[in-house]
């Protein structure tokens, strides 16, 4: 029953017992009406004899007449009623002044009083988190409890993460016989930091830890901890242990810790804030005074840079586990969990599928799974299939199609010309990833794009593949100089060289990749770099400054140069090209091949290269408008 069940009874119960009560009161006063007379009328009928007997009660005459007539009759304060009732034989009963007692004049008069505050009570018990115990739980644990056997995941639903499930694969062999740790002196770690990029599955391995070992299973957020009233938290965190204390062995999970285990010494009031009172007493409870035997507090964070060095230490959290973005073997897996909820055409290969997606997380591919199947209900279909995954991967990389834009032709035509040119710099240079896909279909924030697939995961890159990929940023604006001339070039260019720029400043100020400023780093990353943090500059020199900025303008000189050599050289290719999008809007990998070999491109395939429509007959020429 929710919370509103008991309420909702009570005054369902009322509401009837009131109408009961008023209709009970209207068919008594429908009947008193009936025989109620005027005292005139009431004395008439005793002065002829008609009545033989009467009961009088408040000022009310209540008889009967000699035919057993009821009678009624509001009697004024006639002082000679009694003689004459007497005089004509009328027997005579009266009733006996009612005194109102204590208890029910006190009832009365507080009832109101007392209804307002058990309706004052119960809404604040509501407000205060509601349940057995209401505002009184204030400074109570909200954690949410699970018992043994209550959490369905294990290892088996996690995958992607062999290495990280590998180190807490011992703690669930403690849980399950601890006394074989204990008989060589082993002791298990207290708590375990899961580190790692949002989406990686920090919080479902957990789970699976609690799954596969049959034990309770707490969880709260870091978050959950802090309020506004001093003291609330660490009562919270008190109250936790309390309670994991008495489900022992069990696991205590703790999401996102970085809200309550930041680096004390920062905070309002001199470190007397109400966090740094929770951390506090997180810190005692999980290695204090008193040992909390058989609890293992495990927690995840994407910022392990801003905790606490004491909540770091050996005895609190003795062991941090790396649950990274998983490479191309964990991406399959993944995907092949995931698949298993859905239908599929026998033609979905998931290591292609896992192939196309580096960098992707755990949500990325449980999203890209499901915008396939979203894509396949759209089309009624019954079944997945590999253009539904192509469609979905397109949309989560590139940005949903924008159909409905209006483009004028001259639009168009740069567009394509812009993204041809990344295309052919992109190919023409060494090192660089292969094309995947052109497409001149505004997606996102972009008129058009250009989507690289890498054969391979990569942790590093040479010098030589990062200066190909400055080439290539610039091949779209070098290709929209060399056809509409250098005043006919846009702002479309403006992400491109964006990203060019910071490319060649990280070779210089972070890579050490320089022969002039030489192996030196001038900036450090503030915070996990997959968090997207700012850089730290150190301070430089005068003269070491203009060197650096030397060094990257030396950069992005060479490799514009590069970029232009060679859609120079190739400019036949480029035309062509640029034809084959504004008929298409979209050339696939096999399509970009036909024309860098000078074949003309190959019918479409799916959905991807789908011929757009028609030429018209008054499509602008594809010429160049300035001669290379």
């Amino acid at each position: 029953m929710n919370n509103f069940g008991v309420p909702v009874i009570i005054l369902t119960t009322v509401v009837a017992l009131v109408l009961a009560l008023a209709l009970s009161n209207s068919t008594s006063q429908m009947e008193e009406a009936r025989y109620t007379v005027p005292y005139s009328e009431f004395l008439s009928k005793l002065d002829r004899g008609d009545l033989s007997r009467v009961h009088l009660d408040e000022g009310i005459v209540y008889g009967y007449t000699t035919d057993s007539t009821p009678i009624r009759a509001y009697a004024p304060n006639d002082p000679g009623l009694m003689g004459d009732l007497i005089k004509h034989n009328v027997v005579i009963t009266a009733a006996r002044k009612k005194e109102p007692s204590f208890l029910g004049s006190l009832l009365v008069s507080w009832l109101p009083f007392i209804i307002i505050i058990a309706l004052w009570i119960y809404f604040l018990r509501r407000s205060q988190g509601g349940g057995a115990g209401g505002a009184f739980r204030f400074g109570k644990t909200t954690a949410k409890t699970f018992t043994a056997g209550q959490v369905n995941v294990t290892f088996n639903d996690v995958a992607g993460v062999d290495e990280a499930k590998e180190e807490v694969a011992e703690i669930v062999d403690y849980l399950r016989d601890g006394e074989r740790f204990m008989k060589v002196g082993g002791r298990i770690p207290r708590g375990v930091l899961m580190v790692g990029p949002p989406g990686t599955g920090k919080t479902l391995l957990a789970k699976a830890i609690a799954g596969e070992a049959k034990v309770p299973f707490f969880f709260i957020s870091g978050s959950d901890f802090v309020e506004m009233f001093v003291g609330v938290g660490a009562s919270r965190v008190r109250d936790l242990f309390v309670e994991a204390k008495k489900a022992a062995p069990c696991i205590v999970f703790i999401d996102e810790i970085d809200a309550v285990g930041r680096k004390r010494g920062s905070g309002v009031g001199g470190g007397n804030d109400e966090r740094e009172q929770t951390l506090n007493q997180l810190l005692v409870e999980m290695d204090g005074f008193e040992g909390n035997e058989g609890i293992i507090v495990i927690a995840a964070t994407n910022r392990p840079d801003v905790l606490d060095k004491a909540l770091l230490r050996p005895g609190r959290f003795d062991r941090q586990v790396t649950v990274p973005l998983p490479d191309i073997r964990g991406r399959e897996h993944i995907l092949r969990t995931h698949m298993r909820k859905i239908p599929l055409t026998p033609g979905v290969d998931p290591t292609t599928i896992a192939r196309g997606t580096p960098g992707f997380s755990g949500a990325d591919l449980a999203n890209l799974v499901n915008e396939a199947a979203l894509f396949a209900a759209r089309a009624r279909r019954d079944h997945v299939t590999n253009e539904d995954f192509e469609r979905a991967k397109d949309k989560i990389l590139m940005g949903a199609e924008r159909r409905s834009m209006v483009m004028s032709d001259y639009e168009k035509k740069l567009t394509a010309y812009h993204e041809a040119g990344h295309t052919i710099v992109g190919l023409s240079v060494p090192e660089h990833d292969p094309v995947h896909k052109v497409s001149i279909i505004p997606r996102g924030r972009a008129l058009g794009v250009t989507m690289y697939l890498p054969e391979e995961d990569r942790v590093s890159y040479s010098k030589r593949r990062l200066e190909s990929q400055l080439a290539s940023l610039f091949g779209g604006r070098i290709a929209e100089e060399i056809v509409f001339g250098p005043d006919a070039v846009t702002t479309g260019a403006s992400n491109d060289i964006q990203r060019a720029t910071e490319l060649a400043t990280n070779m210089v100020k972070r890579w050490g990749l320089s022969r002039i400023v030489g192996p030196r780093a001038f900036m450090e990353e503030d915070g996990p770099g997959y968090l997207g943090g700012s850089y730290n500059e150190h301070q430089v020199s005068a003269s070491t400054a203009e060197a650096i900025d030397k060094e990257i303008a030396t950069l992005i000189e060479t490799n514009y140069k590069r970029a232009q050599e060679v859609l120079e050289e190739k400019a036949e290719i480029l035309h062509s090209m640029a034809e084959a999008l504004v008929e298409y809007e979209t050339l696939d990998k096999q399509q970009v091949e036909d024309i860098m070999a000078g074949r003309p491109p190959r019918p479409p395939q799916s959905s991807g290269g789908k011929k757009a429509r028609k030429p018209r007959d008054d499509m602008p020429s594809l010429e160049p408008a300035v001669n290379p």
